[in-house]
């Protein structure tokens, strides 16, 4: 049982962490950049690989593919401890898949994000690892 809520309290800062996200790349400043003609700039400049978008077009689009993989990881690996915890932990490439993506995350975070989304992902890892160990206890 105890695996069971370690995996869904990590699915639940994933998911919660990617709805925050998807929230602030539509609504709101938060992921808008602090100088004002950058944030003119962006809308203006395509990047090198086509000109068919604006690297703030790019952004957003990054930002919100970014959060939907996180809501996904967080709805997924829920459902599976919920619905079907004797397939998950029984099963080497669902464990490894989920761990992989949270290292993942955690290796992002380390290297390019900032210390809230950090923490948050750090909690999942180790709670993702914790649920493991205690499925095989």
């Amino acid at each position: 049982m105890i695996a069971k809520v370690l995996m869904v309290f990590s699915a639940g800062i994933i998911l919660t962490l990617g709805v925050l996200h998807l929230v602030y790349t539509f609504w709101g400043p938060k992921l808008t950049p602090r100088d004002p003609a950058l944030h003119v700039r962006m809308r203006q400049v395509s990047p090198v690989i086509t000109k068919e978008t604006t690297m703030w077009r790019a952004w957003v689009g990054f930002n919100a593919s970014h959060s939907m993989g996180a809501i996904l990881f967080g709805l997924i690996y829920g459902f599976l401890a919920i619905v079907h915890s004797q397939l998950l932990f029984q099963s080497p490439f669902l464990l490894m898949v989920g761990l992989a993506m949270l290292g993942g995350f955690f290796t992002l975070g380390k290297v390019y994000w900032f210390s809230v989304p950090f923490t948050g992902v750090g909690i999942a890892l180790a709670c993702y690892a914790a649920s493991i160990l205690a499925s095989r206890a």
